[in-house]
């Protein structure tokens, strides 16, 4: 692949600096300021043409493995969530008193990008292949939804009460982005 076959897709906005991103498509995005000459961003990207062909090589063997993963049976996957009903309300009762939060509903679905969602409410979705995974992961997004009890967001605080539940869950969201894709891949297509 030669740079010059490549999609590149250039998003101008308020900032002062450029970014790179290689998108799940395997095109390359390209972020930079209003301002900016179309041909100082075509150098820019010149210049990261390694890290460009680099990084698409491994999107694009990454995308072709995805690929041979087999799905998985509707009766395969409604063992899986039967399964689901059983463990995840156990382990949100575990969590639940050492995050000092209280729950609504606890929902099992069959997700194809979600492995947990808490809405306004305290309702609690799960996504049926966390059955797939190691416990330590199903435990670290239990505790995640339901620091979401406390902080409807992402801050630095909401990091904190994670923290505080569940000292090493960098280890379990780092299994969860190298190995997460591929449990999605078992959804019925």
């Amino acid at each position: 692949m030669r740079l010059e076959e490549i999609q590149i897709e250039i998003i101008r906005s308020r900032r002062k600096t450029m970014a790179l991103e290689i998108t799940p498509q395997c095109a390359v995005r390209v972020r930079a300021p209003l301002g900016m000459p179309e041909e100082e961003i075509r150098r820019f990207v010149q210049e990261k043409s390694d890290w460009i062909l680099k990084h698409l090589a491994v999107m694009e063997k990454k995308a072709g493995e995805l690929k041979e993963i087999r799905p998985m049976s509707a009766e395969e996957l409604e063992a899986l969530a039967d399964r689901a009903c059983q463990v995840i309300p156990e382990r949100v009762r575990y969590f639940a008193p050492k995050v000092g939060v209280d729950y609504g509903m606890i929902t099992i679905r069959n997700q194809k990008t979600r492995w947990g969602s808490c809405s306004a409410r305290g309702n609690l979705n799960f996504n049926c292949l966390l059955m797939l995974a190691p416990s330590e992961v199903i435990d670290y997004v239990v505790v995640h939804e339901l620091c979401h009890r406390k902080e409807l967001n992402h801050s630095p605080r909401f990091w904190a009460e994670v923290a505080r539940v569940l000292p090493d869950y960098k280890r379990q969201e780092r299994w969860l982005k190298e190995n997460g894709k591929r449990l999605m891949a078992r959804n019925v297509k």
